[in-house]
């Protein structure tokens, strides 16, 4: 048998990517994907709710849904059988007319109060999209950039952080992300989500795609590649060690070869809280030709342990991780505490409806009836960089369609962003006890400029040295298109076609 043996450490979006690819050729390899948990998806996950009660049997968590530029996550799904569904994406951010209030639905009073900066971000975006200026830029987190500028710190507090921070998922780290990277979101064919505009900021309501049912996507995702013969899945495993570049003898064929020595055990499946439950069986070993480590970047060092080169402990070593809190909720009472849930007179801008602004009066009409935000971002008043999102999931999710504003309680999930730096500011202990469905801890990458001048141009460094690949979002941006594209990237430099 001379097919390659590939172990993939990981069975998240660029797990399976990796193994979908690596399948289509089971003439050239055969593989094993090793994932602790009791089912794949990694963050992508679903959780079952009361259906009489909600509406609808299930949430997805932890991923929602994308921009509609995120072809091979489309694409995958397709094959799978399973299609995305199309939502209008209303944002509502703040919750004081005039301090911190804004919408993409409509013109709110602050956007009159930033107009003039507003108009001179379509300078900025030019400049740092200037591609000589780049690694400048690339390594320049916005917050210095913006200064730099001179925009006011309110600009950037009220409109800025808060978009930033809700499409990229950077939470209260947004302040430290690269300016590069802003920039791409309003600019960038295959990145940006809204369109800038010189009078509202952002340019109306864009288009998103709510992501199925997670667990069956990735159900029918695991029939699918061990469908061929040549994947095998083992859920519930840990790999617990590994050592590179051993010699061996290939005991199908007698040939000396060298690769990968991978330790793993059994598991009881993981907690909520991320953590193994338990070990049900002894380590044991095997020989691979090579290894796609796709899971984040302290577990590959963990993993890695001893046999970890210096490169691997710098570049892996630099990403921060942050610990973060969702609150699955029908607590009703605490969205509209702190943020706009339904549309009022007061929330236009008075003066763009006093001047007769038609497209104003006509985006007020629409909102009258048609107000159905599903993100709310709102900035803690002791710190305005810092932030807490909710989303109304009953608006957001297609299980849900049908149900009327009015219909069954609304599903909400409220995320308390990083447990060590803003504990002391959540309000989570305000959400009413009765109404919390679930609870879930998740381990967040931190997209600060350091992320991008420390590790983002080096992993081409680490990739195929050692039998080694690496994959997975933290590799450039967290977000679910680039797990699946890091996972096919590495399974193509093994010889797998790109699908």
């Amino acid at each position: 048998d001379n097919r390659k043996r590939v172990a993939i450490v990981g069975g998240g979006a660029a797990g399976m990517s990796a193994a979908y690819a690596l399948s289509l050729c089971p003439g050239e390899f055969e593989v094993v994907l090793f994932e602790r948990s009791s089912s794949p998806g990694g963050m992508a996950t679903s959780t079952p709710i009361n259906a009489k009660k909600y509406g609808a049997s299930y949430i997805n968590d932890g991923v929602q849904g994308g921009s509609p530029v995120f072809g091979n996550t489309y694409s995958m799904f397709e094959k799978l059988g399973c299609t995305p569904s199309e939502v209008g994406f209303q944002i509502s951010f703040g919750r004081e007319v005039g301090e911190d209030y804004w919408s993409n639905v409509f013109p709110a009073a602050l956007l009159d109060q930033h107009k003039d900066s507003i108009k001179r971000f379509s300078t900025f975006l030019k400049v740092t999209s200037n591609p000589v200026l780049e690694p400048v830029f690339g390594l320049m987190p916005i917050h210095l950039s913006l200064t730099l500028f001179r925009f006011p710190k309110t600009f950037a507090e009220a409109l800025v952080f808060p978009l930033v921070a809700l499409f990229m998922g950077t939470g209260n780290q947004t302040p430290y992300v690269s300016t590069a990277i802003v920039e791409r979101l309003f600019t960038d064919k295959s990145m940006r989500l809204f369109d800038y505009s010189k009078e509202s900021f952002v340019n109306g309501i864009p288009e998103m795609r709510a992501f199925p049912c997670l667990g069956e996507v990735y159900r029918r995702w695991k029939k699918e590649v061990e469908s061929r013969g040549n994947v095998e899945v083992r859920l519930r495993v840990e790999v617990t060690g590994m050592q590179r570049s051993v010699k061996y003898v290939d005991q199908s064929n007698g040939q000396k070869r060298e690769g990968v020595k991978i330790y793993s055990r059994a598991t009881l499946g993981t907690n909520n809280d991320q953590e193994i439950e338990g070990y049900a069986g002894a380590e044991t070993e095997e020989m691979f030709s090579d290894v796609i480590i796709a899971c984040d970047a302290d577990a590959a060092l963990k993993v890695l342990g001893k046999d970890a080169s210096w490169m691997e402990r710098k570049v892996l070593g630099n990403v921060k991780y942050l610990w973060d809190i969702t609150v699955t909720h029908n607590d009703l009472g605490y969205l509209e505490k702190y943020y706009r849930v339904r549309f009022s007179d007061d929330l236009p801008s008075k003066k763009r409806l006093a001047e007769g602004d038609e497209e104003t009066k006509k985006a007020v009409e629409f909102a009258k009836d048609n107000f159905n935000p599903l993100y709310y971002v709102r900035s803690y008043p002791e710190d305005k960089k810092k932030i807490e999102m909710s989303f109304d999931l009953t608006n957001y999710q297609p299980q849900f369609k049908g149900e009327s504003p009015f219909g069954p309680d609304h599903v909400f999930q409220t995320i308390f962003l990083d447990k060590d730096g803003s504990e002391g500011m959540w309000t989570k202990s305000e959400i009413d006890k009765e109404k919390v469905i679930a609870e879930k801890w998740w381990k967040q990458q931190s997209h600060r400029w350091q992320h991008y001048a420390g590790t983002v141009p080096w992993m081409m460094f680490l990739n195929g040295k050692r039998h080694t690949y690496f994959a997975g979002a933290w590799t450039i941006l967290n977000m679910h298109e680039i797990a699946v594209c890091s996972g096919l990237g590495a399974a193509y430099r093994l010889g797998a076609p790109y699908p």
